[in-house]
Parts: C-alpha cells; sequence; structure tokens
C-alpha cells in the first residue's frame, strides 16, 4: 500500500470533511432544540472516534497506514451520523422535517460551486462529494452515460449495517441523502434533476 499521499486521498479525504460537515450542523441544531446533551456527544465520540480534526491531511494522517487511516475515518463518521440520525427520529419522526431542511440546503451550497452544463458533467462532480466507501470497494456500477442522461445503481449498501447495529432505519438515511442529491443537481444546473427509479436506480435528467 502506497506511503505516499496522492490526488486521490485528498480526493477521498474532502468527501469525509463535507459528510462530517452534515454531521456538525445536525449536531448544532439538534443541541438547540434539546434533542441531544452534550453528554449523549462526549459518549458517543468514545464509542466511535471523533470528528476529524480541519487541519491539512498530511498533518494527520498515518502515512504508514494510509489505506486504513481514511477507511477508519469513513467508519467513524458513518457510525457517528447513524447515530444522529436514529436518536434523532425517535425522539420524534417529525424531526425528519429539519434533517430533510440541512441536507437540501448543504446540496444547494455545494451544487452552486459546481455549475456545469450536462449529465456527465454534473455525475462526475457529484462523485467528489458523494461519499460510498473506499474506492476500491467498487458498489457503484454505470448503467447509462450521456450529456443527457446518467443512471447508476449501487449494488451493495455499505450504510446499512451502521443503522442495523443501532436498532436504526437506514432508509432513513437514504430518504435524506437522495434530497441532499436532488438538491445538488438542481444547483449545479436547474435545467437537470434527479430522482429514483422503482427498482432503486438514481437518475440525473434534463428536465
Amino acid at each position: 500500500m502506497s506511503r505516499v499521499l496522492g490526488k486521490i486521498h485528498y480526493w477521498l479525504f474532502n468527501k469525509i470533511q463535507w459528510f462530517e460537515g452534515l454531521e456538525e450542523e445536525i449536531a448544532d441544531i439538534s443541541k438547540e432544540k434539546g434533542i441531544i446533551t452534550e453528554q449523549w456527544q462526549l459518549e458517543l465520540y468514545n464509542k466511535y472516534g471523533e470528528p476529524t480534526p480541519k487541519i491539512p491531511l498530511e498533518e494527520i494522517i498515518d502515512t504508514d497506514n494510509i489505506h486504513g487511516w481514511l477507511q477508519e475515518r469513513i467508519h467513524s463518521a458513518e457510525g457517528r451520523q447513524a447515530e444522529y440520525i436514529t436518536k434523532i427520529l425517535k425522539e420524534e419522526p417529525k424531526n425528519i422535517e429539519f434533517l430533510m431542511d440541512i441536507y437540501k440546503k448543504q446540496g444547494l451550497k455545494a451544487g452552486a460551486l459546481e455549475v456545469v452544463d450536462n449529465a456527465i458533467a454534473i455525475y462526475k462532480e457529484l462523485n467528489n462529494y458523494i461519499l460510498e466507501g473506499m474506492p476500491c470497494d467498487r458498489v457503484i456500477e454505470l448503467i447509462e452515460n450521456s450529456e443527457e442522461i446518467v443512471s447508476w445503481r449501487i449494488v451493495e449498501d455499505l450504510h446499512g449495517h451502521f443503522y442495523d447495529s443501532i436498532g436504526g432505519d437506514v432508509n432513513n438515511f437514504h430518504n435524506l441523502r437522495k434530497m441532499w442529491i436532488k438538491s445538488f443537481v438542481e444547483g449545479t444546473n436547474s435545467g437537470y434533476t434527479y430522482m429514483t427509479t422503482e427498482n432503486g436506480d438514481h437518475v440525473i435528467e434534463r428536465v
């Protein structure tokens, strides 16, 4: 395994940071609403580890174990976010509304940074944000790839076990992320939209 940091490592690190940005906003609003406490959050950090420090990758990564360090960061972030979502919705199912709002706003914010003019370019930019495990997991299968429409399917759900292990429902996460993707796509170019088909395939297409 490489001991030298390359573009792919920074690319993955940036995706982790965006994912943890969602977590930070979820945590802040949940505290304001009295849903979670500092003590609960401390216990969460003891279980999964704290969010990644906001400093350059080269200053914190274990260069003797680059792959393992990044994978651990992903698992840590996935575990914490599963706990937040599950606790918040068990407290009150209607809390899905403020969670959806967080995902929507962050998706729009990211999309506005990546204005492009066709479905292929939108899909490429989307993959600079969406966290689907390590690149070697290869869970994304591209079905159609043109300037008018791009479609893909996820061949393995890497998120489910984080929810199953705590009695949560991974569908809550998937619904939130669909909102994020739809907002991102429409933020990059209002002439395109995002949807999922009956069999669960994902589609970016011209309106």
